[in-house]
């Protein structure tokens, strides 16, 4: 029997040569097993191999297609100084953000201020850091006791001390289909299988976590209610109650993911199931990648396992940045960036309607991102390797997507980092891409 590996060396050297080309769809499984004169089980370990290296992509009721190449070195539109337009991360730090934040930062310099920063932190942070804690996450009427909070060094390490206290290695945590890129790195890296969850509009579905609970026990789910990375969408007050039930019924706690929270106020899960929800949040949105810091508000019977997580994850967060952090939540600065913010994406989002109307978007007025189901014959990695000569850097569903490697035929593009009107020229570039066919976004010769 011809080794499945041999016949994905065969097809990577097609790929390499240009025989197949991104976007190029493979023949379905079983007309490939039979072309091949393979078992149907060989051609799906085939494609999986395809896959697995990166060569090329499932979409959802689509089949598998060819993957894009990397992205020219020299785009053909990009920002001054040559630098690409980054509809791909999602930080935003806004013009005059910096003079704030330093005024407030002046009080760090003060040598007994300074003294204090420097002596070694503990997960459980300080009573002030705590109590400012407490306050910044509270909306929507909920406000967390300040004592059950633990900090990190940002919420990447918030995620994963979570996960590392609730899922022993070798067990199963249940995602939304479509999660956050990092929760796969993180699972993968603590042994944790990851088990994808059926959503609808209204996001995770307490039906499908029974059923995924029934087939095989989960031993946590993590979720994201609020402004859900990739799809922009809010899980609505009935759903939240509905699966704060569920979680009770099936005795299983949960991860709730509350990054994008300071957009959109909306009760937390937390406000209703607090004795077994870890909320997990941190500063990288709400200020800057590089001034963050990781939160999680556990129940009193977690505290313990989490911070233990993370002292032995070494995910402790700097005293020098707990302090600093305390001090913008005290005197109203993060609260006056976090306001800028919300105002600025509002913008971003009405650059989008007006630029992409039209095309099949989600998109909620208040959030930093939008997902972009693409037009036929469009698929998403073509369409990201046109944007990519373009000088346009975006995400495709797979990206997303958990367990066999289907995904949408979709987009995410995330509106936070270029300027006003760097964003407006990306998005008509892309929509004019949208219009068009590959063929004709494909470069001459």
């Amino acid at each position: 029997m011809e080794d499945y590996h041999l016949i994905a060396d065969a097809l990577a050297a097609d790929i390499a040569a240009g025989r197949l080309r991104p976007g190029d769809r493979l023949a379905p499984q079983r007309q490939f097993a039979k072309r091949r004169g393979i078992a149907s089980s060989t051609a799906a370990r085939v494609y999986g191999e395809l896959i697995r290296r990166g060569l090329a992509v499932g979409e959802v009721g689509r089949g598998t297609f060819v993957r894009a190449a990397k992205p020219p070195p020299e785009p053909a539109l990009a920002e001054p100084g040559g630098a690409r337009i980054d509809l791909e991360l999602n930080f935003a730090v806004l013009p005059d953000q910096p003079e704030l934040l330093a005024r407030s930062l002046a009080r760090m310099l003060r040598s007994d201020t300074l003294a204090a920063s420097l002596r070694p932190s503990v997960a459980v942070g300080t009573p002030a850091a705590r109590e400012a804690s407490a306050a910044l996450l509270a909306r929507a009427g909920w406000m967390p006791e300040p004592s059950r909070i633990v900090f990190t060094g940002n919420g990447r390490q918030a995620i994963a001390a979570a996960i590392a206290a609730l899922v022993p290695v070798g067990e199963r945590l249940g995602v939304e289909e479509l999660t956050y890129p990092v929760v796969k790195a993180i699972a993968s890296r603590l042994g944790v299988t990851l088990v994808p969850l059926p959503m609808d509009a209204d996001g995770l579905t307490p039906d499908g976590l029974r059923a995924a609970h029934r087939a095989a026990p989960l031993r946590a789910v993590y979720l994201q209610p609020t402004l859900h990375n990739p799809l922009g969408t809010t899980m609505s007050a009935a759903r939240r109650a509905e699966l704060a039930e569920t979680l009770r019924e099936l005795d299983l706690p949960a991860i709730e993911d509350t990054i994008y929270s300071f957009l959109r106020a909306e009760a937390p899960l937390a406000a209703l199931a607090p004795e077994r929800t870890v909320l997990v949040d941190s500063l990288s949105k709400r200020l800057a990648p590089g001034l963050t810091l990781g939160f999680a508000v556990t129940p009193p019977a977690l505290t313990g396992r989490v911070a233990t997580a993370i002292r032995s994850g070494t995910w402790t967060a700097g005293r020098f940045a707990l302090d600093a952090a305390t001090g913008w939540l005290q005197d109203g600065t993060a609260a006056a960036v976090e306001s800028a913010k919300r105002r600025d994406a509002a913008a971003r989002q009405e650059i989008a309607r007006e630029r992409l109307a039209g095309f099949a978007v989600r998109a909620d007025p208040a959030a930093y991102h939008l997902w972009w189901e693409l037009p036929e014959p469009w698929r998403a990695e073509t369409f990201l390797a046109a944007a990519a000569r373009h000088g346009i850097a975006l995400t495709p569903a797979a990206s997303f997507a958990v367990g066999s490697g289907r995904a949408p035929n979709a987009v995410r593009l995330a509106l936070s980092a270029p300027p006003p009107d760097a964003l407006a020229s990306a998005l008509d570039v892309l929509a004019g891409l949208a219009r068009g066919l590959p063929e004709d976004a494909e470069p001459d010769g």
